[in-house]
């Protein structure tokens, strides 16, 4: 049976200088897409690159005392190295300087000339250098672009222009018969509105002013703009107009192009009209996510504001990395980047959730079975919901992923751990050995480890160094039939006998000292700022975490606080809220004791309270202490209490 085929693409990147986070962000779901879709049986084609040519290359070059070839070279190879520390798994990487590219964009130019779509005349008009984009005096917003916000320049200039008023009937008729074309649907009513419907004017497709560019094939002075250059990517990658086109009848219509928002109306107006001049078919979807911000806004190149993702990885590790990304921002929305945020998610979801799963369960398998996963026997009500729960999830993940909701889908994979992490507190393992109800655990075990499992493969096309590690610690690192799609349609595909051997910590839980390279660049405002701090920073003890002095030890101060309230965090699983209080004084702690406490257990009880630290948020809430607690060798928490009755606010010394 021939595969069903996928084509995804993210656009081609601008080399003027290194890539910030912001970039990988796209590249990442790219790539997610492009797993998820190899491991449920398609044949996949994913596409990225670099967009090399251009007035803004060749003035960076010049300021850089290099040729512009040479200046995109050095780059390009900092990107691909890039793609390989983020584990990119592309097919093709196009380079808009290769001659595969450049010889059919120059035929693409030949034929729109030859059939009538471009023609010759005098331009003057307003330009974005940064942007490459014309721009009329009704949509320049006080005399700067209204993407970028940077001045335009005026231009004047004999140029060749592409008829675009000839197909913008037919591009709307298309639109309208075609819903799922532009998403997410702001786009498309975005521009519907402000592009389509006031009229279109026709496209300037070459440029007189600058040489760092494809030349038009039958007028040298003229290089080929460079969006129509550029755009062109996602079929020459694939062929178009060469002896081989065997990729292109096997891939195309593109499946989904992945972009950013900015570039929306090239890729939803301009392309599209390219294609049907051409006689191609449209692609099936064009995805304009937004973008990842910071406090000061917009992550940009020229701002200076960017996050570095190569000091990210080497901090935090790439499965970290793109779980973050994939995960706290719905994609199609705007979403806020801090440092902050990614520690809280490595410690709460990757730490907690996922890791403790792993510790604990096969902690226990080691305790109670040598290590060795047992066959199932004994079964409970409470069995058969977790099989359930098992067996939708894949479903579940293939309706949220055609959908490009990434953030839904790995919410339902941890959904599911917080289900199993429940099964052990419900199930207490500890609890059936201790009354030796053997074959009780003996399948409560083996659910554990079959649920692990079907995890492992979910988050494969996610995080992709992650699964290899956890198979290896359950024993099936060589059994590549258990690490199939295949493999977790139904529950109870592990044999039972597997020797499992617990391991190196998946993800150890991480504390945001500050210290290390920086992840963003600075921009003027930090470097004032941080001038102006190093005095008092100086005056900082630099020691590490050695052996405390009495006195050390005496600036904390423990209490003893008594639990009146407590109740769910909205939109965190693990987290939950207390109002406790500390001898009259009424404080609100945050807690990731969610999923071994339940709220109405909690009042009443006297826990200890480190009360003078710095308030905090976590996940938005106020956080006014932290309480204590200890972990055993299941990975169970236990909160430090006091074993006789004390009056709360009373002094731990």
């Amino acid at each position: 049976m021939e595969k069903k085929t996928f084509y995804i693409t993210t656009p081609i990147y601008y080399p003027s200088d290194k890539l910030h986070i912001g970039h990988s962000y796209t590249t990442v779901a790219a790539d997610a897409m492009a797993r998820f879709k190899r491991l449920t049986g398609y044949q996949v084609r994913f596409l990225t690159g670099t967009d090399e040519h251009g007035q803004k290359i060749e003035r960076r070059a010049q300021a850089a005392g290099k040729n512009p070839q040479e200046f995109v070279d050095e780059i390009v190879a900092w990107i691909k190295k890039l793609w390989q520390i983020m584990d990119i798994s592309y097919d093709d990487f196009i380079r808009t300087t290769e001659e595969r590219h450049k010889q059919v964009v120059q035929k693409i130019f030949q034929r729109f000339y030859d059939q009538g779509d471009i023609y010759k005349a005098k331009y003057e008009g307003l330009y974005c250098t940064p942007c490459e984009a014309f721009w009329t005096e009704r949509q320049v917003v006080d005399g700067n672009c209204p993407d970028c916000g940077r001045p335009v320049e005026l231009v004047s200039e004999e140029s060749y222009f592409f008829r675009m008023s000839k197909y913008v009937d037919r591009l709307l008729a298309h639109i309208e018969a075609n819903p799922d074309f532009i998403q997410p649907a702001s786009r498309k009513h975005e521009m519907i509105n402000n592009f389509l419907k006031p009229g279109l004017a026709d496209l300037c497709v070459s440029r007189t002013t600058f040489k760092w560019g494809i030349p038009v094939p039958f007028d040298p002075d003229h290089v080929i703009y460079v969006w129509l250059d550029a755009l062109s990517n996602y079929i020459t990658a694939l062929g178009y107009l060469s002896e081989d086109d065997s990729l292109l009848q096997t891939f195309w219509p593109a499946d989904v192009h992945l972009i950013g928002k900015e570039i929306v109306r090239f890729h939803t107006i301009y392309w599209p009209i390219f294609l049907m001049a051409l006689g191609l078919e449209l692609p099936k979807k064009v995805f304009g996510h937004g973008w990842l911000l910071l406090d000061d806004g917009k992550m940009s190149k020229s701002k200076g504001n960017v996050v570095d993702p190569v000091v990210l990885v080497e901090r935090y590790g790439s499965d970290a990395i793109r779980y973050f990304l994939l995960r706290e921002i719905p994609f199609g929305s705007d979403g806020h980047f801090s440092e902050e945020a990614l520690v809280q998610r490595i410690n709460y979801d990757l730490a907690n959730d996922l890791g403790n799963l792993l510790h604990r369960t096969l902690a226990m398998l080691k305790k109670y079975f040598a290590g060795r996963v047992p066959a199932p026997a004994e079964k409970d009500p409470a069995d058969e919901e977790l099989r359930r729960q098992a067996e939708a999830l894949p479903r579940t993940l293939k309706s949220l992923m055609d959908e490009l909701q990434f953030s839904g889908a790995l919410a339902e994979i941890w959904k599911f751990i917080a289900c199993a992490n429940k099964y052990i507190d419900d199930m207490s393992p500890w609890a059936l050995a201790k009354a030796g109800r053997t074959e009780r655990l003996q399948t409560v075990m083996y659910n554990l480890v079959e649920c692990i499992r079907i995890v492992s493969v979910l988050l494969l096309p996610f995080m992709p160094k992650t699964p290899p590690r956890i198979w290896r610690q359950l024993g099936i690192a060589e059994r590549t039939e258990l690490h199939s799609w295949d493999s977790i349609l139904s529950f109870g595909r592990l044999p039972a006998g597997v020797q499992t051997t617990p391991g190196e910590v998946l993800f150890p839980r991480l504390e945001l000292t500050g210290e290390g390279a920086p992840v963003r660049q600075a921009t003027k405002k930090d470097k004032v700022q941080a001038q102006a701090a190093k005095p008092a920073a100086a005056e900082k003890t630099t020691e590490g975490r050695g052996p405390l002095s009495l006195e050390e030890f005496a600036r904390m101060d423990l209490r003893v606080s008594e639990v009146v309230a407590a109740e769910p965090v909205a939109g965190a699983d693990r987290l939950l809220k207390l109002q406790v209080d500390v001898g009259g004084e009424r404080r609100q702690v945050v807690a990731g004791i969610a999923q071994y406490y339940r709220p109405e257990e909690l009042p009443g009880k006297r826990i200890l309270l480190v009360a003078n630290l710095k308030p905090a948020k976590l996940r938005g809430v106020l956080s006014e202490g932290m309480l204590l607690a200890a972990t055993d060798d299941e990975g169970n928490l236990v909160l430090a209490t006091t074993d006789a009755p004390i009056k709360s606010g009373a002094k731990v010394k």
